[in-house]
């Protein structure tokens, strides 16, 4: 998908180096009738890595470039001379990036920690070279090793945002909204459905200078996960987010019901999203008078029993510091407990 900068999901051709040969050389030298076989190793092929990077959030770099070979490995020479690596091609991506093998669907690896480096494509082993073949009963040999050949492989990547917090709602339940009020991030807002297309992150200040990161997915409707909408093509970054945090305005005609609908998508598309953890924001209650307030929190004590909900208003500010006490509370809670 690419909407502006955000890439979150490319293909490439990756090429690793071939191996060095190694060298037929017999010793010569003056003084020196019969020195036997010296010849060198050949180097090994250069190898394609990939290497997780906390600086990046896309994959955009890859938009134009996609094919990626690496450098093959000299041969070697005389006087056991080995040849030199190859040179190996790094690929910063960011963290969360799944890499996967695009023929077979297989999971290579994912990267998930700065630095992290995981080769995706070995250089070839270089050729040795004819004074390992020496022996007693062939003294000259007059061969050696060609190197191995490097590997080709169609590779896909694709991004899973990594954040504590997702958002997960309709489309215009005040997502973005929420967002650019709690935290620095500046998405698109308007009124209309899907202005967001692409997930948003931002890093939610806290008390005693404290924080968390927290994803604005863009908005799931009902069938999200057959494809429909823009839901599905988005629910893998909500793999990675620690906490869920659903938003779901008050004046929707059934405020359970929609929570439903989203969860039932989440379970249809990975049913292991259901284990985490869920808090659910009732938004735009600046709406709702005293009265209104409180017949609809009634109606939500019954509705969501042990599953946390709090009211708030992105616009009036209201409810705010409730909602990060209790995302804060979430995410910092013994595993154990």
């Amino acid at each position: 998908m690419r909407e502006g900068n955000f890439i979150d999901y490319v293909k490439l051709h990756v090429s690793s180096g071939k191996g060095g040969s190694g060298s037929t050389h017999l010793h010569r030298e003056k003084y020196i009738e019969k020195g036997g076989p010296d010849g060198g190793d050949g180097g090994r092929g250069g190898h394609v890595i990939l290497r997780g990077n906390e600086n990046l959030w896309t994959l955009i770099e890859f938009s134009f470039k996609r094919h990626i070979k690496a450098g093959h490995g000299g041969n070697g020479s005389k006087q056991r001379s080995t040849g030199a690596d190859g040179d190996d091609v790094y690929i910063d991506v960011p963290l969360g990036t799944v890499i996967r093998d695009t023929d077979t669907e297989e999971i290579i690896d994912e990267v998930t920690y700065h630095n992290q480096e995981v080769i995706v494509a070995e250089g070839g082993m270089g050729g040795r070279g004819n004074w390992h073949f020496k022996s007693s009963t062939n003294q000259t040999p007059r061969y050696s090793q060609p190197g191995i050949d490097g590997q080709e492989k169609n590779i896909t990547l694709e991004l899973k945002v990594l954040a504590d917090v997702g958002l997960v709602g309709f489309p215009n339940a005040g997502k973005s909204t929420l967002l650019s009020v709690i935290t620095s991030a500046k998405p698109k807002i308007a009124n209309y459905e899907f202005t967001t297309l692409k997930p948003n992150l931002g890093i939610v200040k806290y008390r005693d200078y404290q924080s968390f990161v927290m994803a604005d997915i863009p908005g799931i409707i009902e069938g999200a996960a057959e494809g429909k909408g823009l839901g599905y093509r988005f629910l893998r970054h909500i793999e990675r987010n620690s906490t869920l945090l659903f938003l779901i305005p008050c004046d929707a005609p059934d405020v359970y019901k929609q929570y439903e609908i989203l969860l039932d998508e989440l379970r249809r598309y990975n049913p292991e999203l259901l284990d985490k953890d869920r808090v659910i924001a009732i938004s735009k209650t600046d709406m709702l008078d005293e009265e209104l307030k409180n017949e609809l929190d009634d109606q939500l004590q019954k509705d969501f029993k042990e599953i946390p909900y709090v009211f708030i208003s992105s616009v009036a500010q209201l409810g705010l510091m409730e909602l990060k006490d209790k995302l804060w509370e979430i995410l910092n809670k013994d595993p154990e407990g």
